[in-house]
């Protein structure tokens, strides 16, 4: 039923396979630390403002600030930074 009800829809059920457990593994675990660590830590919230204005703070803190260890203890900002400073550079010496 509910998967007609998306195909009716035009909604796709999934963007991996049907039954892919890591579909939205990443997503999940992110918003789980999202939950525990700001919505639920900083609450009862009173207005959506406030949580929209701390969602912009513990996002900023998470991208730059927090070193992660799958990560080799930098940031998500200075990991991808690298990468791509790294292959800018394998693609530069491709070409010459």
């Amino acid at each position: 039923m509910f998967t007609e009800r998306l195909a009716q829809a035009g909604i796709a059920p999934s963007i991996g396979t049907v039954a892919d457990a890591y579909d939205d593994a990443l997503a999940e675990s992110t918003i789980g630390l999202f939950k525990t660590e700001l919505i639920n830590r900083r609450g009862p919230w009173k207005i959506f403002t406030d949580v929209e204005f701390a969602t912009a703070e513990w996002t900023d803190l998470y991208n730059h600030r927090r070193l992660h260890g799958a990560l080799a203890h930098t940031s998500p900002t200075e990991y991808e930074t690298a990468y791509h400073r790294h292959h800018t550079r394998a693609d530069e010496t491709v070409r010459a």
